[in-house]
């Protein structure tokens, strides 16, 4: 579990770094958005089954292909 779980740790930052990044033109404004994201990550911080952090990553990636199409 340990080696792997630096590559999940890396792909959840680089997930909220990019949905970051798309909240820039968000409807209702980037810190809005900001403070949305920031707790729906913080909600999971402390997951440590690695099938249930997939879960959680796919779940946030299918929401960002959601605001993308905004």
């Amino acid at each position: 579990m340990a080696s792997a779980t630096p590559t999940l740790r890396h792909q959840v930052i680089r997930l909220y770094k990019d949905m970051l990044f798309l909240g820039r033109e968000y409807p209702q404004g980037y810190d809005y958005y900001r403070t949305r994201l920031h707790k729906a990550f913080a909600s999971q911080k402390d997951l440590k089954d690695e099938e249930q952090i997939m879960k959680g990553i796919k779940r946030a990636e299918f929401v960002k292909k959601e605001i993308e199409a905004l």
